[in-house]
This record gives structure tokens, sequence and C-alpha cells, in this order.
């Protein structure tokens, strides 16, 4: 398999000349716009979606004690020894007792990951007691043209029904 030239994986994120088409405030709007280009038979590769005004945002899911470490330390040794203990049973001589392997895998897993995850909340000293998940999004999203087909493509636009002109 070959190896993708970085410069040409660069290039497939750049227009040439970009001009802004519309600015839309969900990325479902963007693509609908696309969509709908697509849909009259636009060049749509002369496009880009581009999420503007990056916002980090961190949504707490409950609060992290003993018991919650635990319990993640349990179900992610479990999804490794499990990984482990079906490796070990694929590789293995045919001798070999290999549901036993798998079992041990599994145990030291759960272990491993266990006394891993109390240490590491250990550490912590209770500066961070919760849990979460981040997710970076956009405020914006603009739809970029080459500016060769922009043209065709605002008057295009302007014809999406429920569609609006804040072309730019």
């Amino acid at each position: 398999m070959a190896v993708p030239d970085p410069r040409r994986l660069a290039s497939l994120f750049e227009l040439e000349f970009p001009q802004l088409l519309a600015t839309y405030n969900s990325y479902a709007e963007a693509q609908r716009a696309v969509d709908y280009l697509s849909d009259k038979s636009f060049p749509v590769q002369n496009l880009a979606i581009v999420g503007t005004d990056l916002r980090s945002v961190e949504r707490v899911t409950g609060r992290k004690d003993w018991g919650t470490v635990v319990n993640r330390g349990l179900s992610n040794g479990l999804s490794i020894g499990l990984l482990f203990g079906v490796m070990a049973m694929l590789f293995y001589p045919p001798q070999t007792n290999i549901y036993e392997l798998a079992a041990i895998a599994v145990v030291v897993g759960v272990v491993i990951s266990v006394v891993f995850a109390l240490i590491g909340y250990l550490m912590t000293r209770g500066r961070r007691d919760f849990t979460s998940v981040t997710q970076t999004i956009a405020t914006r999203y603009e739809v970029l043209c080459e500016h060769k087909v922009s043209m065709k493509a605002r008057e295009l636009l302007a014809q999406m029904p429920g569609g609006r002109n804040d072309f730019r």
C-alpha cells in the first residue's frame, strides 16, 4: 500500500482563490446548501465547508469517586483483557489450553487497569472529581467556492427554496 503524499492531502483542503459564498449557523444548513448545489449539477468539488469561531465545550457527565474509578478500570481492563485473550487464542499452539489462557489474560487486564486507575485517581488529590467529555465545535460554517464558479453558485443558491440569501 502506497503512502499518500502529504502535499497532495494538504491540497485536497485548499481552494484556488476561494470566495465566501454563504455563512450558516449550523453544519446541517451548510451541508444542505452544498447538497442543493450538487442536485443542480454544480461542480461541488469547487466548494469547501469551513467551521470557524471554534469553541471547546466540556460536558460534565457525573461525579468521580472511588466507585466510578474502579468501575471504569474494570470495564477498560475487561476489554483489554478480552483483546489479549482472543489474540492469545489465535496465536498459541493447539495443545495449549486456550480458554485458560484467555481467562488469565482477562484477569490480568482487569487487575492492571484497576490498579492504574486507582493510582491515577489518588494522584489527582481531589482536584478533578468529575467525569466529562470534551468536543470542539464551530459556531459558524462558511461555504467557500472557487472564484471561477462563484457567480454560478450564487445564482443557484439564490433559487434555493427556504434558503437564505446572505451571500457576502
